[in-house]
This record gives C-alpha cells, structure tokens and sequence, in this order.
C-alpha cells in the first residue's frame, strides 16, 4: 500500500519539477494544458489523475518555485556568521540572476503577483505569504546583526527590509522587461551601499 502512495508522491513530484519553471516564466494564464503535457511527456489524464486541476498544479509550482530560491540564498546566508555578510548575499545573488538558469524567468512571487492579483485569489494569497516571509527573515537578520554589535542600533528592521525588497523587486522587473542586466547592476551596487552603511 505505501509503495503505491510513494509512487503517487513521486510522479506528483515529477509533474511539479517539470512545470514549475513555465508556470514562473508563462504564468498561470500563460501556461496551457498543451505546455503541461510537453513538458512532462503525460497526458491530460495523467495530470489530472495527480492533481485535480490547472490551479491545483500551479499553487504546487510556486511552493517548489519560491522554496528553491529560498534554498539557495539560505545556503549562502547560512555560509557566514557576520550579519553585514549575510544581508550582502542578496545584492550578491540578485546581481547575477539573469546568469543562474533556475532564476533566469524572473522572482515567483513578482512574476505570481503581477499576475495574480485579482484573477487568482489562492495564487495571490501565497504570493502574500512568500512575500511576508522573506520580509521576516531580512527583519530577523537585522534584529540579529543589532544584537551581535554588527548593525547600527537605529536602525528600523521593518523599513529596511522593505527597502531592500523594493530595490531587488523593481530592478528585477526593469531588468526582465529590458532583457540587460543595467538597472539591476546599478540598483544592487546602491543596495550593497546602503548594507555597509548599516555597519557599526
């Protein structure tokens, strides 16, 4: 009996893996049965017998989406110990995401929002969620670099956090539309700026 749910659980998986980087890149309305099917060589049935629609696989695709991104940048985080460090990863990374093949198609949840926002009410909710997420674990770091004596004691850890995710967000979309990686390079050296400025 375990070895069928496993199974069940792997082609799950699999149908996950394989769409998730059209769902980020095409977006819901974007992305059609056809694409689903190409991508992961099943048919409709075959799709379906695992999820029970188009909106059950693509909430599935932002979690693997937004979870890999996280993983990646946590990894890094998680290689030092100096707060300064660790908030400087972020301009680190985004500067090269149009080079890092899984980022290339842009941020799930700026490429989930944008779209979502009205249409799709379970996709903007988990956008919102990621979003608030993120937002919390650059808080925490502050708070953390405060207490270690790494960050200056003024400052705000909420308003830095949406300063630093407004500058990622906003080149992100300027470099997406544009194709050249310009207003990035120049929004994440400002963003690096703005990080050693934090220092005590």
């Amino acid at each position: 009996m375990s070895k069928s749910i496993s199974k069940s659980e792997r082609t799950k998986q699999f149908i996950v893996e394989r769409t998730a980087p059209i769902f980020n890149e095409k977006g819901f309305a974007g992305t059609s049965l056809s694409d689903l099917e190409k991508a992961t060589g099943l048919t409709k049935g075959s799709i379906y017998g695992n999820f029970e629609n188009k909106d059950e696989v693509a909430l599935a695709a932002f979690d693997y989406n937004f979870n890999r991104v996280t993983e990646y940048i946590k990894k890094q985080i998680l290689a030092t110990d100096n707060s300064i460090e660790r908030l400087l990863v972020y301009p680190k990374v985004y500067r090269d995401f149009l080079k890092i093949p899984f980022l290339k198609p842009g941020c799930p949840i700026l490429n989930t929002s944008t779209e979502a926002d009205d249409t799709h009410p379970k996709l903007r909710e988990k956008a919102a969620n990621a979003l608030a997420f993120w937002k919390t674990s650059i808080e925490n770091q502050i708070k953390r670099g405060i207490q270690r004596g790494e960050i200056k004691e003024e400052t705000n850890p909420a308003e830095f956090a949406i300063i630093l995710l407004s500058l990622i967000e906003g080149s992100i979309m300027q470099a997406k539309v544009t194709g050249k990686p310009t207003e990035l390079i120049i929004a994440m050296n400002f963003l690096e700026k703005l990080i050693n400025d934090l220092k005590t």
